[in-house]
């Protein structure tokens, strides 16, 4: 039984479903990106991290960059953590309705050419492959985890704050929830 670490990446420079498909941070978000590395670095030696996994998205690459730097190691990349899927035929002007009423909603009540359902199963499956690590994820995949530890399917499990750290166990291969990171005071859109 160990524990995986779950990291919302930090303030990124554009929204999403902005013109900018994949910004990397603005200075708020660096800053809370150096700061959640000296969170999970002043973590004892039994629950520290030993690895940095993210997904492939610059927003998260960028956060994860400090806690990989300090501890010496490469970030690895994890697809499986990366954003939600949209419908493939969805313009990117239409992403942030789309987002807004799948959040108000279940996972299988959500529209598109996939089982969004299945893919929260598949994001937990992966977060529970990366036990002692942190793993550097967003804000719609962190809901899909949390979701799938607690056995709901209500899209909104929570609001996790830039940068914030939701803590799992993984035990028998899935994810049990510890502590949910700090949340936001405002959306994701």
């Amino acid at each position: 039984m160990g524990r995986v670490h779950v990291i919302r990446h930090g303030k990124p420079a554009a929204t999403w479903g902005g013109h900018d498909d994949d910004p990397g941070l603005d200075e708020t978000g660096q800053e809370q990106a150096r700061a959640a590395a000296a969170v999970l670095t002043a973590l004892p030696a039994g629950e520290r991290p030993t690895r940095v996994v993210s997904s492939p998205l610059r927003r998260c690459r960028e956060t994860a960059a400090p806690l990989a730097q300090a501890l010496g190691v490469v970030v690895e990349i994890e697809p499986a953590v990366g954003e939600i899927p949209t419908p493939s035929a969805l313009p990117p002007e239409d992403r942030p309705a789309w987002l807004r009423k799948a959040f108000a909603g279940d996972w299988s009540d959500i529209e598109g050419d996939r089982d969004y359902l299945a893919w929260t199963a598949e994001v937990a499956g992966a977060l529970a492959r990366y036990e002692g690590c942190a793993v550097f994820s967003h804000f719609v995949a962190l809901n899909a985890a949390v979701a799938a530890a607690q056995g709901t399917s209500a899209v909104m499990a929570f609001r996790p704050d830039h940068a914030s750290v939701t803590v799992f166990e993984v035990v028998d291969n899935r994810l049990r929830l510890v502590e949910k990171g700090r949340e936001a005071s405002t959306g994701v859109l």
